[in-house]
């Protein structure tokens, strides 16, 4: 006789979500995505411009060639033709009008390609750029052979480690640590920054390559996990706000209750939603366990991301950090989608992270401050004006790199047998990053399929 269809279900559809019911549905397990929103993508979601047409992500997303899972994700639900790859990592880092430094990498086996673009960087002296190597090095040992002293350091206590001087933590590190951890040095956690920097910088020299989407981000990893999630027998349910978990016997869940009234039933559960949102919806048995409990410590970094189109564009350089304003980066969609011949003249992206003190100021405030940051960097854009411009704030954006909160993060696998987490903020090893969530919800599929392979 055949054995009966597994099935499972998996609430939010978001990176995590998807990729662990990608991975079941891959095995043959008909899985249900509970996804509150009208849409999948979670937070990582992209929605078309009414005006312009451009899509906009609702947070500047970039993967990167280390993202190895994302990759392989986006492989097996045929959307990796919609990646570009730049090859060349090419930043240009201004510290006002006129002081522009470039950190390009060569074209050299890695990590050789990174020292050539530490060697060229004209913003820290030549004894700087080489205390800079040093340092890299010091941290990489740090990581392998510490014995966990990463664990204990923030990035600021990391630089007094590594004797790296102010300017050096002002252009290169700081910059470098905000845009990846998504928050100040102060709190961040050494250890998250020194996985992420030998992961994309300090590896293979594809590793350290920007990998752009030629379509939204909802576009190119929702449909088609949608499409092989249903091809299994399952489906992804959008309007689906659970309510509670329902306990059945021997401690295991039988079924999570959504809002609307409806029940759903299955063998296994997977919660790909954030910490504040999974207690929301815990039994208060659960809720009362020192496993689910802890949740509560665990913080959040906020993100804003400003969309502007000027009437022109002001630079030619796809890829910008700011040093010593407000505003972080600019993205230049006009020369980022060039190959696509799509974005408008004058479509440019700004991000703040770890933004807590603008994060509740109206938009006209933001956008204020991004425009006056523009201004002071690049000259030539003061005689643009703004056509239209959009001010998205993500307040819970990212659960914070500081060392409580790392060190707080949960397993995939639960003390209730048949209830598993994904989401960025599980124990990856990485900050809360696109890779992470894939890799959460990749476990949390595994772990799903080890249970019921008992």
């Amino acid at each position: 006789m055949a054995s009966a269809m597994k099935d499972a279900v998996v609430i939010g559809a978001g990176f995590a979500g998807l990729s662990a019911a990608v991975a079941l549905a891959e095995r043959g397990v008909r899985v249900t995505v509970l996804e509150g929103k009208p849409a999948p993508g979670g937070r990582a979601y992209s929605f078309a411009e009414p005006d312009t047409g451009d899509f906009v992500d609702n947070g500047q997303h970039v993967l990167m060639g280390c993202y190895v899972e994302t990759l392989d994700f986006l492989k097996r639900i045929g959307a990796y033709d919609q990646l570009v790859f730049h090859e060349d990592l090419e930043i240009e880092m201004l510290a006002g009008p006129g002081h522009s430094a470039i950190l390009k990498t060569a074209r050299l086996p890695g990590p050789l390609h990174m020292t050539a673009a530490l060697l060229g960087y004209r913003h820290l002296s030549i004894a700087e750029r080489f205390a800079v190597m040093r340092g890299g090095l010091r941290m990489l040992a740090m990581r392998r052979f510490g014995d966990g002293e990463l664990r204990r350091l923030t990035v600021t206590q990391l630089m007094d480690r590594l004797g790296q001087s102010e300017q050096a933590r002002r252009c290169f590190w700081y910059p470098l640590s905000i845009a990846t951890l998504n928050d100040e040095p102060q709190s961040s956690s050494a250890q998250l920054l020194a996985e992420v920097l030998k992961r994309a910088f300090f590896s293979r020299r594809r590793d350290s390559a920007f990998v752009y989407s030629r379509v939204g981000l909802s576009d190119l990893y929702c449909t088609g996990a949608q499409r092989v999630i249903e091809r299994a027998g399952g489906r992804v349910v959008p309007h689906s706000i659970v309510e509670m978990l329902e306990p059945g016997d021997r401690g295991h869940v039988a079924s999570v209750r959504l809002r609307d009234g409806r029940r759903i039933e299955a063998s296994d559960f997977i919660s790909a939603v954030p910490a504040p949102q999974l207690l929301r919806f815990l039994p208060e048995s659960a809720v009362a366990d020192p496993f689910f409990s802890r949740f509560t410590g665990l913080s959040s970094s906020p993100i804003i991301c400003v969309h502007v189109w000027l009437d022109r564009e002001v630079t030619t350089s796809p890829f910008i950090g700011f040093i010593g304003t407000t505003t972080q980066w600019l993205f230049n969609k006009r020369q980022i989608f060039a190959q696509r011949g799509e974005a408008h003249p004058g479509y440019l992206s700004f991000v703040i992270s770890g933004a807590r003190k603008l994060v509740d100021r109206s938009n006209q405030e933001i956008l204020d401050i991004v425009i006056n940051d523009l201004h002071a960097m690049i000259p030539a854009s003061r005689g643009a004006r703004v056509v239209k411009s959009l001010v998205l704030k993500e307040k819970n954006a990212t659960m914070a790199p500081d060392l409580r909160s790392h060190e707080l993060r949960p397993t995939a696998k639960t003390p209730i047998a048949n209830f598993f987490l994904a989401g960025d903020w599980i124990q990856t090893g990485l900050p809360a990053t696109i890779e992470s969530a894939v890799i959460s919800g990749r476990a949390a599929a595994a772990a799903v399929l080890e249970r019921t392979a008992e």
